[in-house]
Order: C-alpha cells, then sequence, then structure tokens
C-alpha cells in the first residue's frame, strides 16, 4: 500500500493552524537545486507552507547566507529569482546586536560541534520567538530542540 502525502495532508498532519515556521538555507537551497538530494521533498513540503494560515520566518543570517551560497554554486540568476520570487512570501527578522552577541556566545561554546554562526543565530533566533518547528535539513536543529518538517516520499512519487 502506497501512502502519498498531499499538500493539504502535510499541512493537517505537521503545520496545524497559525504555525509559525522558520526556514533555514539548507530548504532554500533545495528547492532551488534540482540535483539537490532534499529537492524532492522541499518541492513536495513548500505548496503546504504557502498556506494563509503558515507564516514563515527567516533571519536576515539566512538570506545573507543562502544569497552567497546560490549565487556561487547556482549562479547570479539563481540568486536574484530566489530573492524576487520566494523571499517574497517570507517574513525576514532583522538581527540585532543582542541576539548576534547570544548567537556568538553559543557559536563560540559550541564551536567544536562544527554549527555555523548562522545556524546559532537560528536557534537564538527561534528561542526568542517561541518557534518549535523548522523547514530545514540540518539534523542539528533537532539536537536543539526544534522539530523539523518532513515528508516521506514512496517511490519519489507526491501526489
Amino acid at each position: 500500500m502506497c501512502v502519498c502525502m498531499c499538500p493539504w495532508l502535510i499541512k493537517k498532519v505537521m503545520l496545524g493552524n497559525n504555525s509559525k515556521i522558520y526556514v533555514d538555507t539548507s530548504a532554500f537551497y533545495a528547492l532551488l537545486d534540482r540535483s539537490d538530494r532534499h529537492h524532492e521533498q522541499a518541492s513536495a513540503l513548500w505548496p503546504a507552507l504557502l498556506d494563509d494560515n503558515v507564516t514563515l520566518i527567516t533571519s536576515n543570517y539566512v538570506v545573507w547566507e543562502t544569497v552567497s551560497l546560490l549565487q556561487n554554486k547556482i549562479g547570479f540568476k539563481a540568486a536574484s529569482l530566489w530573492c524576487k520570487d520566494i523571499l517574497g512570501v517570507m517574513e525576514i527578522w532583522w538581527v540585532d546586536a543582542t541576539t548576534h552577541q547570544r548567537a556568538y556566545e553559543l557559536w563560540l561554546n559550541l564551536g567544536r560541534m562544527r554549527l555555523s554562526l548562522v545556524d546559532c543565530v537560528s536557534f537564538v533566533t527561534m528561542h526568542q520567538h517561541d518557534i518549535e518547528k523548522v523547514f530545514c535539513f540540518k539534523p542539528h536543529f533537532t539536537e536543539y530542540g526544534f522539530e523539523l518538517l518532513t515528508v516521506s516520499l514512496n517511490g519519489g512519487a507526491v501526489c
């Protein structure tokens, strides 16, 4: 028996009503790069996240990291299209000096764990704003108490 996850079912099962979802660079990149190993999963989740009852949030640090990654790996055109098309549906939280300092201290303390400063900013930002769910493909987010949004793809097919 094949169980497929349709966008409406993804929303019902994983998101709930009036959800705040933090979006990380790994999800943005997977959406745009068809050769990324998470592209199918990201593409399956994205339509459900565009619902009116879901607030998509990221930080200006993630924006910077994503633009840099897209430009370097795929090209300027991909980075530009991302800024025009995808970034427009996001709520961007600008990191202030206090958040940066907390993230920097966390990064220093956890540096041996191979976490980036941007990830530490994301952890601090998510904790400050009581965000529990994240659209990303980095397992270490779960180690810090966040729930990764996932979808099972059966045989590569998504309904």
